[in-house]
């Protein structure tokens, strides 16, 4: 079932805050767990990370193994780390690092430690938050109400696959490329070929959750030469399934659709004050006028809504 949306601002602002409204009013679509992929001013130099640990009882062996690695890759801390935890079992982080030698090398080693503590967002503006439960209860524990950015996705889980834990949840990140989020409605009937091709290619998967291989997959072909818009439509007939996701980085968000187009998708779009979801009663909590409501419920689209006007580039 799940629920997505995306939100873009003209200027910097609440986009938290709008994006809690979004997820809360689809929270009937999933409350296993909501997530927040937020886009902030960027900095000039460092990384902002989220994660999770997945025992709470060892947090302090958990960052003392992150602390060797991320020293040892020529990173350190930028202040203390927040930590935020209200269960017996996971807590959830955000830490803020200097630049390493090589980010690529530095996530390869840091995934190592997968198995105890999980980066599951790293990025000049970018920043997941994701958790256990409905938008609002997920929003007051991680304060999402109050972040300031320009744009940014949400998602809300029913997890018919994988844990229902927070590195099973929505948006994922796109390792290693830095500030790429994504979230997805749908199911990819080819993951696990596509899964082992990438692997093949040297990338990491931390999850069983199939969206996990939009984002990856969407960014290797950026990598290998083909824009947004020339990624966005192979994927339709790249990747088999039904799907509808959405997939941002600090530029911009992008969307596809799949040739059978059973996965909706409304937006209301005021000269570039964007709001999209699965529902329309969603995106009307944003828009409380008589705003026109475009509905893509066609086959194989594809589109691209830009910060500026500049096109979307991961």
């Amino acid at each position: 079932m799940c629920g997505i949306a995306g939100r873009i601002l003209g200027a910097p602002g609440l986009v938290g805050n709008d994006l809690v409204e979004l997820m809360d009013a689809q929270a009937h679509r999933g409350a296993d767990s909501t997530g927040f992929a937020i886009y902030g001013v960027p900095r000039d130099t460092g990384y902002v990370l989220r994660g999770m640990g997945f025992s709470r009882d060892n947090i302090d062996s958990d960052l003392s193994n992150f602390t060797n690695i991320l020293r040892d890759n020529g990173s350190d801390f930028l202040k203390d780390p927040e930590i935020v935890t209200d269960t017996s079992t996971h807590y959830c982080f955000r830490i803020e690092i200097s630049d390493p030698k090589d980010l690529s090398n530095w996530i390869n080693d840091t995934d190592t430690l997968a198995e105890t503590i999980e980066v599951q967002s790293c990025g000049r503006s970018l920043e997941i938050i994701k958790d256990i439960g409905g938008a609002s209860e997920v929003a007051d524990k991680h304060n999402v109400r109050d972040m300031i950015g320009t744009h940014g996705l949400g998602h809300a889980r029913l997890a018919t696959e994988s844990s229902v834990l927070p590195n099973a949840s929505h948006p994922f990140w796109a390792r290693p490329f830095s500030d790429v989020a994504i979230v997805h409605n749908g199911q990819i009937t080819d993951y696990f070929t596509w899964k082992e091709k990438l692997i093949r290619k040297g990338y990491q998967f931390l999850t069983e959750n199939d969206s996990e291989l939009i984002a990856i997959w969407v960014s290797d072909q950026m990598k290998s030469g083909l824009s947004m818009d020339q990624a966005l439509k192979k994927s339709i007939t790249s990747i088999d399934g039904i799907f509808t996701y959405m997939i941002a980085s600090p530029n911009g968000i992008g969307f596809a659709k799949d040739k059978f187009a059973l996965k909706p998708l409304v937006v209301i779009d005021e000269n570039g004050n964007l709001a999209a979801a699965t529902e329309e009663q969603a995106v009307r909590r944003i828009f409380k006028g008589e705003n026109d409501v475009i509905n893509h419920d066609g086959p194989s689209l594809t589109g691209i809504w830009g910060m500026g006007n500049r096109s979307l580039a991961a």
